[in-house]
């Protein structure tokens, strides 16, 4: 009788365990970025970040990783004007959010950038120290911020 008590507890603790785990993965350390969060872009003739027009910021980030940062907003800055002002990014990989955070799509977004729809451009470098923070607009005035590991830690 004891032995069943004792896979019966090792179930239960193994169980709660894997829910905690869960939960703390997805959930726990995620903190909505507030609404004033300025975007800022490369500009390719100073090197140094400018502010964006972008409305209806939306964004989580965690003090765990860097790399937790997601943002979703809108610009009404073009394409082209973008590409004429700002420096683009060729190596930019969306990384995946929580499913709860519905706006950002890593996989649509890295499709849109393989097919050149949507286009890749330098938020700011050295966002925080191996980091820079990539801002990937499409045509329609959607776009998407992430940060993604520099050459200084990706090789």
């Amino acid at each position: 009788m004891s032995g069943k008590i004792v896979g019966i507890v090792i179930v239960l603790i193994g169980l709660i365990s894997g829910i905690a785990i869960y939960w703390l993965q997805l959930f726990a350390f995620y903190d909505p970025v507030p609404v004033g969060e300025v975007m800022r872009m490369t500009n390719v003739v100073t090197g140094e970040a400018e502010e964006i027009l972008a409305d209806d910021f939306e964004g989580i980030d965690a003090d765990s990783s860097p790399l937790r940062f997601r943002g979703c907003f809108t610009t009404t800055m073009s394409q082209a004007m973008l590409t004429e002002t700002f420096e683009t990014y060729e190596e930019a990989t969306p990384l995946t959010a929580p499913g709860w955070f519905d706006c950002f799509d890593a996989v649509e977004i890295g499709e849109a950038l393989e097919t050149g729809e949507a286009i890749a451009f330098l938020g700011e470098r050295e966002i925080q120290d191996g980091v820079d923070r990539i801002i990937a607009v499409f045509p329609d005035g959607r776009a998407f911020a992430w940060h993604q590991l520099n050459e200084k830690y990706s090789e």
